[in-house]
């Protein structure tokens, strides 16, 4: 731009972004007259998924100001270079009565995600009598499916739609299940023993491929690795994890600088301690005293630190009791708990007591759990020591890949 040139209107500088987003306009031209204020108006006549960089040639007095289009090869050369540039996937989202919530919570992280519903009935005889709206509507649109499998009587109902779904002229298809809920029965350590976590896995890998291939899997946390290799080759597993969450909330405590974690068991030690090694660390363990079973610290000190126990996931409860109880007698200013998955069967998370002000004898300063267990959220929303960390971002995320 020439020393002598007026400066560009700032109406006009503030839409040099959106100006970037064109891929194919026609040529215009503006005057701008020295003094004074002037808008323009131009019509898109269409997108592309890599738009060019524009060129502006500004000349003084009442001359025009001309956008210009490069030319195609410096087009794949300014292409080649910004590699931070990344189309948007824009995906249709189906939901289950029970994750409505955290789909909602989803849809609002990215304009790219549009809600979908699904028709929800039953027969007289209780079996699923379903329906899915418009379904030409979503043919060679990306897909995806956010369930809860939160009891044997709801599976049924979600595995119609899941295997409906990609049968229906999609370009690609993603169930998300937050909880894999068969995941703390995935061995066999007797004759008999059935692992149900590898029946589960078999039934979501025969899913059908859509017409852009296998069906992808996001879930968090599983509970232990090797249920990876569970899953077929006719779908694509992407394990995530609620731990930069828990990281996020750990840096907002006016406390941040004496943050421990805690690891209940060898476990939850190995699932989680490489996510989380900047912090000291202490290792609990179980030890068997005549008929009973007590937490000792294996390792670690605890005195005048807050100590966060993490888990992957919570049932009953007991575990994480103990574990607390072994902190506050060595000494632990305050002690909170996470955990991913907040199971809680029988309303067990009325064990857990707020410490009141910093007697962790008493009781948790924070528990933190995600909104994997849509239940469970309801149940303990707006309950001390209860906090929720929402899986929605991660999500949103995670439906770009």
């Amino acid at each position: 731009m020439a020393a002598s040139s007026p400066p560009l209107p700032s109406s006009f500088l503030s839409r040099r972004n959106f100006l970037s987003n064109f891929t194919s306009f026609q040529h215009f031209s503006i005057s701008l007259h020295p003094g004074k204020r002037c808008r323009f108006r131009c019509q898109i006549k269409s997108f592309e998924n890599q738009p060019p960089n524009l060129s502006v040639d500004f000349l003084s007095g009442t001359e025009p100001v001309h956008l210009n289009s490069p030319s195609p090869m410096t087009m794949a050369s300014s292409s080649a270079s910004d590699s931070s540039f990344k189309a948007v996937k824009r995906v249709c989202l189906f939901y289950c009565n029970e994750t409505k919530a955290l789909a909602e919570r989803i849809a609002a992280e990215s304009d790219a995600i549009e809600l979908r519903n699904i028709n929800w009935r039953t027969f007289e005889d209780g079996f699923p009598n379903l329906f899915i709206p418009n379904a030409q509507g979503i043919r060679g649109h990306n897909v995806a499916f956010l369930a809860s499998f939160s009891s044997p009587s709801v599976i049924f109902e979600q595995l119609s739609v899941i295997y409906a779904l990609p049968k229906l002229f999609i370009s690609s298809f993603t169930l998300v299940l937050p909880f894999f809920p068969t995941g703390t029965s995935e061995r066999m350590e007797d004759e008999g023993d059935v692992a149900t976590a590898f029946t589960l896995a078999r039934i979501l890998s025969n899913i059908p491929t859509s017409r852009g291939g296998p069906t992808s899997l996001v879930t968090f946390d599983i509970h232990a690795l090797q249920e990876r290799f569970y899953f077929g080759d006719n779908i694509l597993p992407c394990f995530e994890s609620g731990i930069p969450l828990l990281m996020n909330r750990l840096q907002q405590l006016p406390d941040s600088d004496k943050i421990s974690i805690a690891f209940p068991d060898d476990g939850a030690w190995k699932r989680f301690h490489k996510q989380l090694q900047h912090f000291p660390t202490i290792v609990c363990n179980k030890v068997r005293i005549g008929d009973k079973r007590i937490v000792r610290i294996k390792e670690g000190e605890a005195a005048g630190r807050h100590v966060v126990i993490v888990d992957d996931l919570v049932q009953s409860g007991g575990t994480l009791i103990e574990c607390q109880k072994a902190l506050a007698a060595n000494g632990a200013a305050k002690i909170s708990a996470y955990v991913t998955h907040g199971i809680f069967p029988n309303r067990s998370w009325q064990r857990f007591e707020h410490d009141n002000g910093g007697h962790p004898e008493n009781g948790l300063t924070y528990f933190w759990i995600t909104d994997s267990c849509p239940r469970t959220v309801k149940e303990v929303m707006s309950k001390p020591p209860f906090e929720i960390l929402s899986l929605a971002g991660s999500i949103a995320s995670a439906l770009q890949i």
